[in-house]
Parts: C-alpha cells; structure tokens; sequence
C-alpha cells in the first residue's frame, strides 16, 4: 500500500501536477550527466550536503527513493532531540530558524490560538525567540522548508529512485572512485563525488566499504555501555512483574509473541538492532481527527504483555510531545509500547520488497497498539478516558493513510573507517583532531530484545534489553575521520549518516540537527576535494575548518571535563563496599541514569521522606593503621550540602557533613583519614538523610590505606 501511494504521488510530480514546491525534473539526461557531487539520499543530511554543495559552486543533484524530503525531521520527529543548542549551526540552525519564522505568523496557527507559553521542548523551549529557533514542529511544515532550500538552490531532485543494491555491478569504480550508481529503474548517475545521505547506509555498501551491524562488545572499544545490556535495563521496564507465557505460570503452554527464552551475556556484542516505530502526529481535533481502527489481521495475543501491564498498574505508555496546532510527536514510551522490539533485525539487509513488508509490519503493530488501548475492555478506565480520544492527523501524511512516510531506522549499517568515534570520545577521555561538528545528546538506545527473565524465587517474568541512556556531560566533538571510509576502499565518498562509530555512540550522534551539520561538513569536503583533485581522505584539515567556520558551523566549542567510564566493582582499588552490599533502611531508589558510577548503578532518597533512611557500609579490615575514606557519588546541583555521616572507627565514632554537590573529576571524594582496628567489620560507615537539604546518593565507599 506505501509503495502503491507513493508511486501515485510520484506520478504526480511527473506530469507537473506536484503538491509540493519543488523542483522535480526528468531524468532524459540522467546518463549524460556528470555531477559534481551526487547525493543519494533525501533525508535531511541529504538535503543538507546538496545546499552546501550547491552554495560552494558546485553542481549537486539529489538522487532518492524519497517522495518526501527531510527524512525523519518531516515524518513525525518534531520533538528534536538537540541536546546542546548552542552547538548547533550552519544550515542545521538555518533550518530550525526558518521553522520559528513560519510559527511566527497568525496564519500558520489554523487549529489552535498561538501559545502564550512558547511550547515546552526537549531541553528547553520549543520556540526560542532569543535565538529566533524552532524546536517543535508539524511535519509538513518541516517538509515545506526542505523542499524551499532545493527550490531557492535551484537541486534537481529525482525520486522514487532505489539503487539496484541487490547486484553488485549498481555501482561502478575506477579503482577506489565511485564513477556512477545505478537505479533500479535503469537510470545511472554519474559524479564526481558522491555522498551516501541514506539511515541505511545502502549505497556505502554497495561500494564495497566495510560496516558493522548490531552492537560491538564493551571488549572491542574498551567501552561501558555496548553489547547486551542486562545489568542496565532498568527504563521503559516491565514493573511489576508480567508474566511471558500464554496460560501465566505455565511453561508449557508456550511464550506469548516476540520474547525470546534466552539473553546472552552482558557486555558481548550481537547483532540486534534498537527497535524502531514510526512518529505518530496525533490529535485531539475533532475536524483534525482520523480515528484508529480494528487493523487487518489484528491478533490479540500481540497485545496480551500490554494488558497484563495495564491490568498490574503500569501507567507509562507512550510519549506524547506537544507540537503545534494540537499534535504531538508520539514516540515510544514504556515497557510496551510502540517500538515493535525485535522485528526490525532484517530491515537493513533486506531488499525493498522485504522492507515494505517489515514497513507496513510496524505501522500494523502500532495501528494495533492504539485500537487495542481505545477499545479493549480490559484496559483500566482512568487510561481509556486519557487516551480515547486521540487519532491521527488529517492534514498530515495523507499518501501514506496518515502515518509518517518514513520509517524511524534509529540506526542501519555503520561505516568502520580507519577513525571510529566510540564512548571515550563522546565523553571526551580520547582526542578528537579534526573536528567537524558538535554532539551532545544522552549515549541513546532503545531496547532489542523482550526475553524471559528468571527472578531469584525461581518466577519466569518478561523483561527488556537493550535500553541505555546515559549523558556525556557535555558537548563533544565529531572527528572528520567519521564521515571518510578507508583510503583503500573509497575515496570519493561521504558518508554522514551512517559514520564510522560504535553502536554506543552512534546512540549519541543519530539526532537530526547532527545529521545536517555532517551532511554540511561532508559536501564541504567533497567540494574542496574537487577544486584540488584529491581523494576526499587528502582534504587539507586546516582549510576545511577555515571554510566550516566561515558557514557557520560550530567546530569550537569549550569543552567540559572528561567524564569518567563507569566503573565495575571489581576494579576499584583498596577495601571496598558498594551499595547493593550497605545495610539499606528506608525507601531508597535505584537508578543508573548519572556516570561516572561504580557497579550496576546507585541509590538515592529521591528527596522525600527526611530522616527515615539510613544506609550502613560494613568493611572488613585486613591491618591495622590509618586509611583514607573515600564516598563515591556524582555531584549535582539537586544534591544535598549537608548529609550526615558516621565514620566507626578505632577512636570512637567521628560524625561529619558532607557536600554532595561538589567533587572533583572523580567520583570518589576523600572525607577524612580515620585509624581503623584490624579485623571483620571493622570499619563502619553510616550515611542518613537526616535534615538534608537536598538529594542525598549512595553508590559506595572505598578505604585506601596511608
């Protein structure tokens, strides 16, 4: 049906009866052609690199499957994941700024009054009138401003065109250069360089550049955060328990669809993907309103995990960004909800066939998610009447029956290149030399895989994996090498989408905003390549910088503190206790959310409940003699300045208050030197929340002898 739609619209656009302002042109001299830079790809990278190009005297065209230009920045993704804005420029801030020009005028508001709040967004306001920028947006409008950058730049766009990825010869080279790709439709394009503006990396590949697909062990970057993440699923989780078998506690009658009876060891790579869904524009408008229905082939049993959580009290179900003019920005949200986990491992690889059907699989799965929600009588009332009302956009999406006409691939293939950005660069502990561009988003990504999980007591519960989120503490940058394969196997080729990076990382880098910077650095280094005759590896660093700076990009930023790697238990140095091992009274929170931590994660009170927690550290003292004592926390701004603490020591007990908001660049702060008894639980370390002023965190204690 997505193909059969979009074909019609593509038939449109060819007999001039476009909807879209844009500047479609014949292909009669697509094989006579040669370009300067070639980009396939309309997603907003793609667009991007083609302005720039087009800006530096080049002649670009765009070459896509894509109806629709902008990628996901156009297909629901309104809520932008920016991050640090203020390292955002070039044509991405251009962008965002011509968005908050649109919403500046009355007649853009025709569903709802302009808000006198200015919309909340993420990380910040929606609409900054500071900085004249947009963050929250309506997809046509996204598409609008795309398709206004190649009609004012005067790009041929040619869509509909698949590359013939499925046979090797698609692509032709002369040694390392790309000389032209061909589409399935028979058209070949020629160029001098190319870029590879695609979220599946389809034509990297078919050039015979290396990539990877899933996610690398923590061994192969010396990294924290990648491989099976057990130990860290903690969001978007099963809570309370929710049994995984069709007839509950009985093995036997077989496992409810899409778990998996085993996991894996954590840390190990795989090649799972993060789950994908599409970005619902939903609204409340009556006259704005496509109601959802029973969709073809709807089986209960998809969404019988779903009502068991309902029915156990989980109340997350989704996130429902405010757009303008009363839609959102629905994404996933919750243990269940709609990323369709672990049906997306084959999209990449697939051809296009298969992709359409894993496609219209997801947009099934959520059509189904929403019905069974509004309809199913076992959903609890208080969450039929929040959500009864809602169906989706009318004046959005309208060739693809209102659902967003692109697919949320939260990550494809990724380039290995001689340069891999990984976790240590996003926290700033490795170099970057050759920066192109800023990062500054939470080390992101959703679950990929829903399996059984063995409690203690001997219970079988349904569990997620996958899910990290965890900040970098600042801005980072993004090294040129990211965007260049490997001089022996291109090097006429740009990839900005899907760089050289690990699966952590990329977790960080795949924001729209960053998509446009890189697809700006990369057209300006195809450009510069062809006025010198170089291979795109040779760009001279210095003059590429000088001319990023000159549009604007941001390549200069001050960069905070490293942040520290997370730390297992078995790597902290001296006598040690955690807080999963301290004697806990009280109701104290688990989370893993803040790094650097020691172990599987902390402990904090949350804030609440002053004076009725008490955390106890027991340690066992090998000699007698002095010892540092050391608490590991990370300091914030929420965090307490006076939390008490008892050290027990050989002299008596010593009583002190500790400043949770200030540390050092490391976690673990030094309160004192106290003279320990030798022997078993000698040492004891009492922290409480007693008349505390703020949060107060655990995450362990560490004695190191003087």
């Amino acid at each position: 049906m997505r193909k059969i739609l979009s074909a019609f619209i593509l038939t449109a656009l060819v007999f001039g009866q476009s909807i879209f302002n844009s500047s479609f042109t014949s292909p009669v001299c697509a094989d006579e052609t040669v370009y300067d830079v070639v980009v396939y790809g309309g997603s907003s990278a793609g667009v991007s690199a083609a302005v720039q190009a087009k800006r530096m005297g080049k002649t670009a065209v765009i070459v896509c499957p894509d109806v629709h230009l902008g990628g996901l920045s156009s297909a629901g993704l309104g809520a932008t994941d920016s991050g640090n804005r203020a390292v955002i420029g070039g044509i991405s801030r251009e962008f965002y700024h011509r968005l908050w020009k649109h919403y500046q005028k009355p007649e853009s508001w025709n569903w709802t009054a302009i808000p006198n709040y200015g919309m909340p967004g993420q990380g910040g306001r929606g609409f900054d009138n500071d900085t004249q920028t947009a963050w929250v947006f309506e997809p046509h409008v996204a598409e609008m401003v795309f398709e206004d950058f190649v009609k004012e730049n005067d790009i041929p766009v040619f869509r509909g065109r698949y590359l013939d990825r499925m046979k090797k010869d698609c692509v032709q080279k002369d040694g390392t250069q790309i000389v032209s790709i061909r589409m399935k439709n028979g058209e070949t394009w020629r160029g001098k360089t190319f870029i590879d503006a695609t979220y599946e990396g389809d034509l990297l590949a078919a050039a015979g550049v290396s990539y990877t697909l899933g996610r690398e062990s923590n061994e192969t970057y010396g990294e924290t955060l990648n491989g099976i993440q057990v130990a860290y699923a903690h969001y978007h989780q099963f809570n309370p328990y929710v049994d995984p078998y069709v007839i509950p506690g009985k093995p036997e009658s077989g496992l409810l669809p899409y778990v998996n009876e085993t996991i894996g060891k954590d840390g190990d790579g795989d090649t799972r993907m993060q789950a994908y869904c599409y970005r619902l524009c939903m609204t409340k408008i009556p006259e704005n309103r496509v109601p959802f229905t029973k969709p073809e082939n709807y089986d209960p049993k998809n969404y019988e995990l779903y009502l068991r959580s309902l029915e156990a009290g989980q109340r997350f179900l989704m996130i429902n960004s405010a757009m303008p003019n009363g839609k959102t920005d629905t994404n996933n949200g919750g243990p269940f909800s709609h990323d369709f986990i672990g049906q997306n491992y084959g999209y990449v690889e697939a051809d296009d066939d298969e992709r359409e059907k894993i496609c219209l699989a997801h947009e099934l799965w959520q059509r189904g998610l929403m019905w069974t929600l509004q309809n199913d009588p076992r959903v609890p009332k208080d969450v039929h009447e929040k959500y009864k009302d809602w169906g989706l956009a009318k004046d959005e999406f309208a060739d693809t029956r209102h659902f967003g006409h692109k697919i949320y691939v939260r990550e494809g293939r990724r380039m290995v290149s001689d340069y891999v950005h990984t976790e240590l660069h996003c926290r700033r502990i490795e170099p970057t030399p050759r920066p192109i561009g800023f990062g500054s988003y939470q080390m992101d990504s959703h679950h990929c895989q829903r399996y059984v999980r063995i409690l203690e007591d001997g219970r079988a519960v349904v569990w997620n994996e996958g899910d990290v989120e965890v900040s970098p503490r600042g801005a980072y940058p993004i090294d040129f090498g990211t965007i260049i394969p490997k001089r022996s196997e291109c090097t006429n080729l740009l990839v900005p989408i899907c760089v050289s990076s690990s699966h952590i990382a990329y977790g960080s880098i795949r924001m729209e905003p960053v998509f446009m910077i890189l697809g700006q650095s990369a057209a300006t280094a195809a450009s510069m390549a062809i006025d010198e005759n170089l291979a795109v590896q040779d760009v001279n660093y210095e003059k590429l910088a000088a001319r990023l700076k000159a549009d604007a990009q941001v390549i200069d930023y001050p960069l905070a503190p490293p942040s520290l790697v997370n730390m297992t238990d078995d790597r902290v140095p001296g006598i040690y206790c955690s807080d999963e091992n301290a004697k806990l009274e009280g109701d104290w929170h688990f989370n893993d959310k803040v790094s650097p931590r020691i172990g599987k994660g902390y402990h904090h009170d949350d804030g609440t409940k002053c004076g009725t927690k008490k955390a106890t550290y027991t340690l066992d003292i090998p000699k007698a003699g002095e010892y540092d004592v050391r608490l590991i926390y990370v300091p914030l701004s929420n965090r307490a300045t006076n939390v008490p603490v008892e050290v027990h020591t050989a002299d008596g007990v010593k009583t002190l208050t500790v400043n949770q908001q200030k540390c050092g660049h490391t976690p673990f702060q030094s309160i004192g030197t106290f003279r320990f008894e030798a022997g078993k639980g000698k040492a004891k370390i009492v922290i409480s929340n007693k008349n505390v002023n703020g949060h107060v965190l655990l995450d362990g204690v560490q004695l190191l002898a003087k």
